[in-house]
């Protein structure tokens, strides 16, 4: 049964769980009936064997089915719990020491069994936060730059099979930065978590939503097409550019600029298209703030030159240095 449930799982079929389940009890039944008919032998060295042997069982259960306590507790029972009428029954004086110590092991051994289930439980939780952690920002809450491009790159693959056309929108917050000069990070940091609340607000079941760094957000969506993404992204412009409170008597008001490259049309993976918003990007901002536009060939030509001109000006810098 262990053999055929670990090739199911393997191939992530059903694992015939409640056969298992009933295997085990019934296998757990049998050796505390071997346990009782030893002992009602009256043959206290065949019942001093089997009680031995039962309980050298009993731990192998403890510890192979912690995971499931409440079942470990039913077999333990059932495998040892019989020597209690064993004894009874079997007549001989020097047994009946099972009658207080049987008790007091099956105690034992089942609260070891849901103490080391509780260890368990609390070892995978801390695994699944410090994962969550590693890929989602701490002041948010959403993916950040590395969980992001990893939910990125997934969802293209995904893409690739369903043929439905994704719309990455690349979010940058107008006037961010003199809010948070003017009043400081704290304040700053206030309004990042309220603009991460308004955009999760906003984004569907099947939508990916992180944020880069600094006040830079990313959403990844269903789009069918430039149309409908400019849409989309002018729904976030809308619902971002509010005033916000901020506390200690502080509001501001904000607003967003967005730009949109469509997968598979300006990239295949999560960082061509990452360089392609951020040059419709560009684009948006200089044409006037709290605006959308979509990746264009023009506009990733600027963007290639600004990156020509920033290495050119950066290796001036070193060879003056």
């Amino acid at each position: 049964m262990l053999l055929i449930a670990r090739r199911a799982a393997l191939k992530r079929g059903n694992t015939l769980t409640d056969i298992y389940l009933i295997l085990a009890l019934a296998w757990s039944f049998s050796v505390g009936y071997g346990v009782l008919v030893s002992m009602a032998s009256g043959d206290w060295v065949i019942a001093t064997l089997a009680c031995l042997s039962a309980a050298a069982m009993v731990g192998g259960i403890c510890f192979r089915n912690f995971s499931a306590p409440r079942l470990a507790a039913a077999m333990i029972v059932l495998s040892l719990g019989t020597t209690i009428p064993g004894a009874i029954l079997g007549g001989e004086p020097l047994l009946y020491l099972v009658l207080l110590e049987g008790p007091l092991y099956l105690g034992a051994m089942t609260a070891a069994a849901f103490a080391l289930n509780k260890m368990l439980i609390a070892t995978m939780r801390a695994e699944r936060e410090n994962k969550r952690r590693a890929k989602h920002d701490v002041l948010t809450g959403l993916l950040n730059r590395e969980g992001l491009i990893e939910a990125i790159d997934a969802e293209l693959v995904a893409a690739a099979f369903d043929h439905t056309p994704r719309a990455l929108l690349f979010l940058d917050l107008d006037n961010f930065k003199t809010v948070n000069d003017t009043f400081g990070h704290v304040v700053g940091d206030r309004m990042l978590e309220a603009v991460a609340g308004r955009l999760q607000a906003e984004l569907a079941q099947c939508d990916v939503a992180g944020r880069l760094g600094g006040d830079e957000f990313v959403v990844l969506a269903m789009a069918q097409n430039d149309e409908k993404a400019m849409q989309r992204g002018e729904r976030l412009i809308a619902a971002i550019a509010v005033t916000y409170s901020l506390g200690e008597g502080i509001s501001s008001a904000l607003g967003a600029s967005i730009g949109i490259a469509m997968a598979p049309e300006h990239g295949s993976n999560a960082q061509d298209l990452l360089t392609a918003a951020d040059a419709a990007l560009y684009e948006a901002k200089s044409g006037g703030r709290s605006r959308c536009c979509v990746a264009s060939p023009a506009a990733s030509l600027a963007a290639l030159r600004r990156l020509q001109v920033g290495t050119g000006a950066r290796a001036a810098d070193s060879a003056a240095a």
